[in-house]
């Protein structure tokens, strides 16, 4: 399954693939339980991973791109805990993207990533890219 494929669902947890498109919403399945269900536009806003970037202090950088590298350095450098403090959570994302803005990428945002990156890496959705893919 590519990331392009996954969407984020505000009010739910979690990352969700699109099923099928309704005039008044999405069906939306479940990842882990293949189950569908009926997601409103009016109660819902819905965000295609590959349309959310992190801010950089001169451009931004796609969230496949930064969930890819905290991919390929999970092993020489483990994502930090949700729990830790924030200098801790802003030290830990230096290491994975050193130009992110920091007055623009809020702890908040630091948190769903780290949330997002072990969703997929529990689920064996993320993979190092090959040269083809780049």
């Amino acid at each position: 399954m590519k990331l392009e494929e996954l969407m984020a669902v505000s009010g739910l947890p979690g990352l969700y693939k699109v099923a099928s498109n309704r005039p008044n919403g999405l069906i939306i399945e479940d990842l882990d339980n293949g189950k569908k269900r009926f997601a409103s536009m009016r109660k819902h806003q819905f965000s295609p991973l590959e349309t959310i970037a992190i801010f950089t202090i001169t451009d931004s950088v796609p969230l496949t791109e930064v969930l890819r590298k905290m991919h390929t350095i999970k092993d020489s450098n483990p994502p930090v805990s949700t729990k830790v403090k924030h200098d801790e959570l802003r030290k830990y994302f230096s290491t994975v993207l050193p130009d992110h803005d920091p007055s623009r990428v809020y702890p908040k945002d630091i948190i769903k990533i780290i949330k997002w990156f072990h969703f997929l890496s529990d689920r064996n959705l993320l993979s190092t890219p090959t040269d083809e893919e780049e």
